[in-house]
């Protein structure tokens, strides 16, 4: 049987990819040992997550592993072999400021587990496709030297910059650049799933998400923006916009519309492929703006405060172009703006809480 193995199968991106190819059918293998929650505590577990998937997912099987371990996934994808079809890989330390805590642990977890993985495809199914969910903090801090104008609510790009209508490209560099400990350890791993794709002939893609979310997020005060706001509205539980102004802009994609990308490029795959993915012109916000949505969904006033310094390496703006992915792919679309991306949080938060 056609075999696909997710990583962090329990998180955000790791869920839906569970629910889309169980929806096709295929056996899904899913490996997360809950990490969520010794990073950012029991609030952000994916436990609940993980009990859904097990009891609406009837091709699932739940995998309690650390991906670190190749003793544990040398097992693991020998059982599946060349039935292993696709090999989505979502599981992360997903936090620039936890990074910065314990910066060996975040180099085990994202770089060293990624090289494990990709040893373990090279071995047993070195046919399968191997999809990487990278991360827009390869680029490090560089996007805040492009020409930015203050608005009253944000901040946006220069209109007379290339970027300005599509948003920024592959094209940007990932040197000379502060990118936290984080963004190493992920740029770490995005350039090992490109060499396996250019040096062995994997089939593989690194998508570089800007701000990934939808109802699965397990959001904590480190990670999981949208997910964690409208928590906070919801149960008028303080929040803080940390620097320029809560003018920062970061476009959303959500879950659904990214897992239908990597399925399409599971169906037309290539090797060493980069693709930045995100919200982009058509899904983004700045803080101020997210909170007035929020706000208006959940009828309850935010007590939020601000701190003046901004999160090291953070993004002042940030908008995906994912021109390259579209002229690959045609036949993909968002199905998902913001308004209904907080929607379906909220919905989901009223569900769980």
């Amino acid at each position: 049987m056609d075999t696909v193995i997710i990583t962090g199968a329990a998180g955000l991106i790791g869920s839906e990819a569970v629910r889309f190819f169980d929806q096709k059918g295929m056996q899904v293998v899913g490996v997360d040992n809950d990490m969520r929650r010794e990073f950012f505590g029991e609030e952000a577990s994916t436990k609940w997550n993980r009990r859904t998937l097990e009891n609406e997912c009837r091709h699932y099987r739940h995998h309690f592993l650390d991906i670190r371990s190749e003793e544990d996934m040398d097992r693991l994808v020998a059982e599946f072999g060349k039935d292993v079809k696709l090999i989505v890989h979502a599981a992360a330390q997903p936090s620039h400021d936890w990074a910065a805590k314990d910066p060996a642990k975040d180099f085990s977890v994202n770089a060293n587990g990624t090289l494990v993985l990709l040893e373990m495809t090279r071995k047993h199914c070195p046919g399968a496709v191997f999809i990487y969910l990278s991360t827009n903090k390869v680029y490090g801090d560089t996007p805040n030297s492009l020409p930015l104008v203050e608005l009253e609510n944000r901040w946006e790009l220069d209109p007379a910059h290339p970027f300005y209508e599509h948003g920024i490209d592959e094209s940007m560099s990932i040197d000379q650049t502060t990118h936290s400990l984080f963004g190493v350890s992920k740029a770490s791993a995005d350039l090992l799933v490109q060499e396996y794709g250019r040096y062995f002939g994997i089939r593989t893609a690194c998508f570089r998400g800007g701000c990934l979310t939808g109802s699965g997020h397990s959001g904590a005060e480190l990670h999981g923006f949208l997910s964690y706001l409208m928590m906070c509205t919801i149960q008028k539980k303080p929040y803080t916009v940390f620097g320029y102004q809560g003018k920062q802009v970061r476009d959303n994609i959500h879950s659904y519309d990214l897992v239908n990308a990597l399925y399409q490029f599971y169906l037309k795959p290539g090797r060493a492929k980069v693709y930045n993915m995100g919200g982009g012109r058509f899904s983004h916000c700045s803080v101020l703006e997210a909170i007035s949505l929020c706000e208006e969904i959940s009828g309850n006033k935010l007590p939020w405060t601000y701190a003046e310094q901004n999160r090291t390496g953070d993004h002042i703006w940030w908008v995906s172009d994912v021109s390259r992915f579209r002229n690959d792919y045609p036949e993909w679309d968002y199905t998902y703006d913001m308004k209904r991306i907080l929607l379906d949080i909220h919905q989901g938060l009223c569900a769980r809480f």
